[in-house]
């Protein structure tokens, strides 16, 4: 296929969650979280977030590991650790850049109905 369509996308849609998950994993790029970490970070619920740090992997921008601990021991689920790469932390802060900027620059003031100016 060729077109717009057959690019391959260079990052993720910059929706607000995206957004809200990249700002809580650049605040310690270099850190290590699991999900519920980011989820509390993020202010998002796991089902938010988990498809957002996959496409995030998919692109390259975070590696995941699963611990090593054995959840039996814990009394709880094994937990999946994520952290931004090196290229996905520089890729992160450009996209968060560029998003902030195009809605900063909508014209959001408010007009009243009717057309009145």
């Amino acid at each position: 296929m060729t077109g717009p369509r057959a690019r391959k996308p260079t990052g993720p849609r910059m929706t607000i969650p995206t957004r809200l998950v990249l700002r809580a994993m650049l605040a310690e790029p270099t850190r290590e979280m699991c999900g519920l970490q980011i989820c509390t970070a993020a202010g998002l619920r796991s089902g938010t977030i988990h498809p957002i740090l996959a496409r995030l992997e998919g692109l390259g921008w975070l590696e995941s590991r699963w611990e090593a601990a054995v959840p039996t021991e814990e009394g709880r689920p094994r937990r999946r650790y994520y952290e931004l790469t090196r290229d996905g932390a520089e890729r992160a802060r450009i996209a968060l850049a560029q998003a902030t900027t195009s809605t900063s620059t909508l014209d959001l003031n408010p007009r009243p109905a009717g057309g009145l100016i």
